[in-house]
Parts: C-alpha cells; sequence; structure tokens
C-alpha cells in the first residue's frame, strides 16, 4: 500500500470514528489547540514549546506552528511551506517529520501532488506540473530563542521556494525585523520507476515522513512511501538507503499474502532506532510493529509488536514506552488509541481508545502530559497518564 492510500482512508473514517463509544481508558481527552492544517506530526522545542507541522489545507498552505501547552495559544513560526492536495484522493500532504538540535529544525517535505493516479488501480505516474519544486525535501531552519518565544510569524514565498531549490539559503524577516535562515538540506527524487504491464510510466512517490539525527553529522529520513530508512549527510546533503523493511504477514483471510511495511516514524532511543511500521491495506489487526535498527549496520528486529496501524512510539518519562495506533482496526473502524509496554514483551495498558485520526505525539517529562496530533479533526490533545 503506498502511504498516501492510507490517507485516503484515514480521512474517510473520520466521521465514522469520532462518535465510536469508548470504555475505562482516558476519554474523551483535552484539547489543546484545534483549527490547524491537518497537524501531522509534534515534538517539544528546546525551549519547551510544542512545534507541530501542517500539511496544509491548500496548494503551499503547509505551515509550522508555536503552541504554547500551558495556555493552548497559537503562533506561526512559518507559512507558505511547500503543500498540496494529491493523490490518490486529495489528501493533504506537505511538512511532516521533524526533529530539532540546538536552534536549527529540520522539516521533511512529503509528496504534495508530484504524482497523479494512474490508470490501473493503485497505479501513479509523475505529475509534470506539481505545485512545488521541493516536495521530498529537508529543510533545515535556523532561528533562535527570543523568535521561538515572540515571534508573529514568517512567510515563505514561492519564489522562495524557487530560489531554496537553485541552491540559495534565505535570511527571511518578519515585522520586527528579526530574522531566521532557511536552507534546502536534501532534495530526494520525487520518485522512481516502477513500470506495470499496460502502464510503462509508473512510478512510486517518495514520501518522507519520519526523522532522527544520529551522531554529530547524520540525518535519518523513514520513507512512507519506499519503506526504507535514507542516510543524509548533515554537511554535505547527500544521502544513501541505509535499509529497507520488507512486507508483513497479511492475516485478514483476503486481499494478498503479504502487505507493505510503511515505516512512519523513527527516533533515536538510546543506541538504537526505533521505528513504527504502520502495514499497508487490507491493514491486518495486530501484524503491525515497532522495529529496532541499528544505526551503525542498519540491521532490524522487531522490538513491540501486536500492533495495529502502529504510527508513532515513544520513550516514556519513568521507563517503559507509549505506543500510538492510528486505528484500533482500520477496515471497522475504530477510533486510534495510546497505550503503555511496561517494557517491549509486556501486555499493554490502554491509556487512551478514542483518539480520532492520531499521527504522532510527544511527553513533557516535567508533567508526563503527551500530547498527540489528530491529522482530520485538526487538533492537538492532551492526554495525562
Amino acid at each position: 500500500m503506498n502511504f498516501r492510500t492510507f490517507l485516503t482512508v484515514c480521512f474517510a473514517v473520520t466521521i465514522v470514528v469520532v462518535g465510536a463509544t469508548v470504555g475505562t481508558a482516558q476519554c474523551p481527552v483535552a484539547t489543546v489547540a484545534g483549527g490547524l492544517r491537518a497537524p501531522t506530526k509534534i515534538i517539544l522545542s528546546t525551549k519547551g514549546s510544542l512545534l507541530v507541522t501542517e500539511s496544509g489545507n491548500g496548494t503551499n498552505t503547509g505551515r509550522i506552528s508555536i503552541i504554547d501547552a500551558a495556555t493552548g495559544v497559537r503562533r506561526t513560526l512559518i507559512d507558505g511551506l511547500p503543500a498540496a492536495f494529491g493523490a490518490p484522493g486529495n489528501d493533504p500532504a506537505g511538512p511532516s517529520g521533524l526533529v530539532m538540535r540546538g536552534r536549527t529544525l529540520y522539516v521533511a517535505i512529503g509528496a504534495g501532488d508530484e504524482v497523479l493516479n494512474g490508470s490501473l488501480p493503485g497505479s501513479f505516474v509523475p505529475n509534470p506540473n506539481p505545485s512545488s519544486p521541493l516536495f521530498s525535501s529537508v529543510l533545515a531552519i535556523h532561528f533562535s530563542g527570543n523568535v521561538e518565544m515572540n515571534t508573529a510569524g514568517y512567510v515563505l514565498s514561492f519564489a522562495d521556494q524557487i530560489a531554496l531549490k537553485n541552491g540559495s539559503k534565505l535570511d527571511l524577516a518578519n515585522g520586527d525585523n528579526e530574522k531566521i535562515n532557511v536552507e534546502l538540506l536534501v532534495d530526494f527524487p520525487d520518485y522512481v520507476s516502477e513500470p506495470r504491464p499496460g502502464l510503462p510510466n509508473a512510478v512510486r512517490q517518495s514520501n518522507p515522513f519520519g526523522l532522527a539525527l544520529y551522531g554529530d553529522d547524520h540525518l535519518y529520513v523513514a520513507d512512507a512511501s519506499a519503506n526504507s530508512i535514507r542516510s543524509v549527510d548533515l554537511d554535505t546533503g547527500s544521502f544513501s538507503t541505509f535499509t529497507t523493511f520488507g512486507p508483513l504477514p497479511n492475516n485478514r483471510g483476503f486481499g494478498p499474502p503479504v502487505v507493505e511495511a510503511v515505516p512512519d516514524s523513527i527516533h533515536l532511543v538510546g543506541d538504537q532506532f526505533l521505528v513504527t511500521l504502520l502495514s499497508g491495506f487490507p491493514f491486518p489487526v495486530g501484524n503491525a510493529q515497532v522495529r529496532a535498527v541499528n544505526p551503525e549496520t542498519g540491521a532490524s528486529v522487531p522490538f513491540i509488536t501486536g500492533l495495529t496501524s502502529a504510527i508513532d512510539v515513544l520513550p516514556a518519562a519513568g521507563g517503559g514506552f507509549f505506543t500510538l495506533e492510528f486505528s484500533a482496526d482500520m477496515l471497522v473502524p475504530l477510533p486510534g488509541r495510546l497505550r503503555y509496554f511496561s517494557s517491549p514483551s509486556a501486555s499493554p495498558t490502554t491509556v487512551s481508545d478514542c483518539l480520532i485520526t492520531p499521527t504522532s505525539m510527544a511527553q513533557d517529562s516535567r508533567t508526563a502530559d503527551v500530547y498527540v496530533t489528530e491529522i482530520a479533526t485538526g487538533r492537538v490533545v492532551k492526554v495525562s497518564p
């Protein structure tokens, strides 16, 4: 399954799951902020702010927001980032994964409308006129702590996107003449050839969706459409495929015998990467997983298994791990859930099972609160384990 097919399904099921009943887990959850443009990923900044990527609500409406966790007040860090409604179902696609070191924020720009639907079911062909030249890339944004705490926002114009594509490093100013610097770290190919009988120009798109840093000089990128992790040299922008994930068994009793792995988040935890594998259509129940990946060799082993539509994982403050699942069953459909594992092999405790299209989470170690993005509702919600 192409990851974009998953997004089409996720928006289709939103109305159904929003009214679902829940049991004893923490429900309903508290809304921290609403009205966001398809919020996709969330992290805590080095100053304790919530930083949220928004995939947008139209052409080049991608945005990064700064949210005060205590008050829910939202401010714009940067607007006008590459975004579009793309195949297969006019899904919003723009800024996605993000990771921060010091005062530099690395942001993945997703697939946008770099491909169009092909003439065969589930196929894609190149879009000769995509809405941005920067889809399937990673931007580096450098900004001061004062900007983070006070800015009213910056805007990236289409001319700025062209300049970045051509190798320029931009200084953007706001109304107070404070500046941030934006540069294009790496520009991945939008797609690779994947010809089919009767459709020789079919392609598989690229869709960078999760980011993690390792050492002083490398960024690792989870590509949810290529089922791979790429390694990027921070100094040169050169990249290579670090590891690829094979298909997972399909236990549905219909459809193909195996489904695509779909890596959608990556985090450096201790001396290993933890990567969530969503699994493709028909979304087998209990066959999604978290894999532990060796940062030196790329070898991977199952870490937490028995998941369904796994979309994020985090070490919990005080020990153990949280897993986030987009839905407890995509085909019923059921709401998403946050679960806690005291160890990778322990039986999980359900913390919340009423999350509506959750896509990412961050935990504040000071309060233990977990903040979750819901892409289709446009919310950031808070769960207090």
